[in-house]
């Protein structure tokens, strides 16, 4: 079973996975140094090294003629696939065999590459350099989902089959990679706000007919029926519908008939209590004691305090239900809004004028250290020893543009924030209105004598 990996090579290395690229390599002809290690790739006498439509010694210099030839030096440069097989499977020289007839079956004549096994591991595994440009047709080399499950994925399979080696097939239904990626870094997704109002809804839902008036009360559009194959919801402020089934197990139609009917029945388990907050102590002392007063935030702080409130930060959960979902949404965002909020709040910034202000002063800083680094270019290239100070350069310059790039940030966010503050106020005037005028139906009328 021969397992693949494809990291693209551009003029930087540092998203490469650290324990097979040298993070201090930074190009093109650092890979081709790497996956030739002689160390890792002998097998007594014999060298597990093959090219394909090149020569060993001169393969970076003939990758790169082809992109000068055909005028693509830029963008990704190559790629660098890992093709694995599980320990014990194949000797060394069968792994690099294989590795070959498979770079031979996905490039052809197309891409120069150079393959190398590396023994250094319990599993046995080639390492893969091919150009990004065709030597046929200069035409590029497209990593993408077609890409990898299709001739990447699918000629790994067709190669492992052939040798009578075991292939890897997919199990259950894939997840989004946006809510996977969401998760692992414990983020809110807009499919787990869906998911929240599906649990409150039923909660408050007797039938299956009340559940979907439910919804729709929360503001969604169903789509469902006898001539819909896949009930769909689209939620408030949404631009399309997104399926129940995709939302997971519990979350289908049927799934949803069987949850009412369970609550109907008195099978579903009572939600546990709310935990209990320790009772507060209090210190009594004599005297007088004078307090700071402090400081009220105004401006953009106090836009961003508010908001980040909105969406759940020190909120008390039974006041979570009135936000209308678009700005619930926001939560998916709630990371970059506090971090947006601390970079305010450390620069004391609370107007428009003062945010132009700090982003020019910046701008003036990042300007002179690109002067006074260009000078040490120029230096370095006389044959002096500053390579130290343009390091320290490089990480100031990292920092101060990062510093902008929030500065911009911050100004394409305030008229979001305004907005969605300006929908939640509509939305609650709304809410007042309705149960101002259940309180006057609710109220019993008064009969006069008069009255006709």
């Amino acid at each position: 079973m021969a397992y693949d990996k494809i990291i693209p090579v551009k003029s930087r290395l540092d998203h490469c996975v650290g324990y097979v690229l040298n993070h201090e390599k930074t190009d093109l002809s650092a890979v081709l140094d790497y996956i030739g290690s002689a160390d890792k790739n002998m097998m007594g006498e014999t060298m597990l090294e093959t090219a394909l439509n090149c020569r060993l010694e001169t393969a970076y210099q003939e990758m790169m003629d082809t992109k000068r030839r055909w005028g693509k030096t830029g963008g990704v440069l190559g790629y660098h696939l890992i093709h694995s097989y599980a320990p014990g499977e194949v000797t060394p020289m069968q792994a690099h065999a294989l590795g070959v007839e498979f770079a031979r079956e996905l490039l052809g004549e197309r891409y120069e590459a150079v393959i190398s096994t590396h023994l250094d591991r319990d599993h046995l595994h080639c390492h893969i350099l091919f150009n990004s440009v065709s030597l046929l047709d200069g035409k590029k080399y497209r990593d993408n989902f077609a890409a990898y499950y299709g001739d990447i994925r699918g000629t790994s399979n067709t190669v492992s089959t052939k040798h009578g080696l075991s292939v890897i097939q997919p199990e259950g239904k894939g997840e989004h990679y946006a809510e996977w990626q969401a998760q692992t870094k414990g983020k809110a997704t807009v499919r787990g706000l869906i998911r929240q109002d599906i649990d409150a809804a039923i909660v408050r839902a007797f039938t299956h007919q009340s559940f979907w008036a439910r919804l729709e009360q929360l503001g969604y559009t169903v789509k469902r029926g006898p001539q819909v194959k896949y009930a769909a919801v689209r939620p408030p402020g949404g631009t399309r519908f997104i399926r129940l089934s995709s939302l997971g197990d519990g979350y289908t139609e049927e799934d949803i008939k069987h949850r009412l009917a369970e609550r109907r029945n008195g099978m579903t388990a009572p939600e546990p209590p709310r935990p209990q907050l320790p009772p507060r102590r209090y210190t009594i002392r004599r005297g007088t004691i004078h307090r700071q007063s402090r400081k009220k935030l105004t401006g953009f702080r106090a836009l961003y305090v508010h908001y980040l409130y909105l969406l759940g930060i020190r909120k008390p959960p039974h006041k979570r239900q009135s936000i209308p979902f678009a700005v619930r949404k926001e939560v998916t965002r709630l990371n970059r809004y506090a971090s947006q909020f601390r970079f305010l709040q450390a620069n004391r910034i609370d107007t428009q004028g003062q945010l132009a202000m700090l982003a020019d002063a910046l701008q003036a800083e990042i300007d002179a250290r690109t002067e006074l680094r260009r000078g040490l270019y120029r230096e370095k290239r006389s044959g002096a020893d500053v390579g130290t100070e343009i390091d320290t350069i490089n990480q100031e310059l990292r920092v101060l543009r990062g510093k902008l790039k929030t500065c911009t940030q911050i100004e394409q966010t305030i008229p979001h924030i305004q907005e969605q503050e300006q929908l939640y106020r509509d939305t609650q005037r709304k809410e007042q209105d309705h149960q101002h005028q259940k309180t006057d139906k609710a109220k019993p009328h008064k009969f006069s004598l008069y009255d006709r």
